[in-house]
């Protein structure tokens, strides 16, 4: 039986939470995030959208979609109230409270990326993530390399980079935060401000992650990690990203700013 990405994301949460005791809670989190995702991506695929649609950070739901997904809303909430962190779940339970009308406007800002709220606007984003990751799926995108660092399909920053094998080496990819699109990008740039000399652009890694470099920036301050998979092939960049929690500390201890949180504020 073939598994879906989901799955495979799920599957790869449960090993590493095992691996690194440290990440177990918010990985334990991502799992339950990550099913309800599943389900709810699998739910709103039985009515596909058509092939061409687009979507942009300026777009607006329709009034359909939107009916459709708020009507769901409340379901996640629950999830996040009784599987998330004390600061989701004390958020989610104010917001179970606020009822249907406000959690349109949640949604909408959401999908605009303007949330007033970081907090809220970040589980309206992991709320709508299976959304936006099925209209991409459905999108005819031509995969380019380029220096743009926004998302060929949705506008967004990149959450993560991958390096995927080619030939003797690896090709740099970029993963939007929002709807997971991947595409092409520069080896020797950053992401955040275009920097091309290298030596403005250090790479750390640690022995615990050998197969994640923080890629930083001193001309911005900024770093984004990107996952190799020339050297850990079992790795689901997504969930790998997730679980490098000493990767972070290094860097804000360094003055770095990550440049995108990924969808549990991280």
């Amino acid at each position: 039986m073939k598994v879906s990405l989901w799955q495979r994301r799920i599957h790869r949460a449960q090993e590493l939470s095992h691996q690194h005791p440290f990440a177990s809670e918010i990985l334990g989190f991502y799992i339950h995030l990550a099913r309800f995702q599943e389900d709810l991506y699998q739910r709103l695929s039985g009515a596909p959208p058509q092939k061409d649609h687009a979507v942009s950070i300026s777009a607006e739901l329709r009034p359909d979609e939107l009916q459709n997904l708020s009507s769901r809303f409340e379901s996640f909430l629950s999830v996040a109230e009784s599987q998330g962190p004390k600061p989701l779940a004390d958020l989610s339970r104010q917001l179970q409270n606020r009822g249907s009308r406000f959690w349109s406007e949640l949604l909408q800002s959401g999908w605009a990326a303007n949330s007033a709220s970081e907090a809220q606007g970040l589980l309206a984003r992991a709320f709508l993530q299976p959304y936006a990751e099925l209209l991409r799926s459905h999108a005819s995108l031509r995969p380019a390399s380029t220096s743009r660092a926004l998302c060929p399909f949705c506008n967004r920053k990149p959450v993560l980079g991958v390096l995927r094998p080619l030939g003797d080496g690896g090709a740099r990819s970029m993963v939007c935060s929002f709807c997971l699109a991947e595409w092409e990008f520069r080896r020797i740039v950053c992401p955040g401000c275009g920097e091309e000399n290298d030596k403005h652009l250090p790479v750390f890694t640690a022995s615990e992650f050998d197969y994640i470099r923080v890629e930083s920036c001193d001309t911005c301050k900024t770093y984004i990690k990107s996952v190799d998979l020339t050297k850990n092939g079992r790795a689901e960049p997504l969930v790998d990203e997730l679980a490098s929690i000493p990767l972070d500390l290094w860097a804000s201890e360094h003055g770095y700013a990550k440049l995108q949180n990924n969808l549990l504020g991280m």
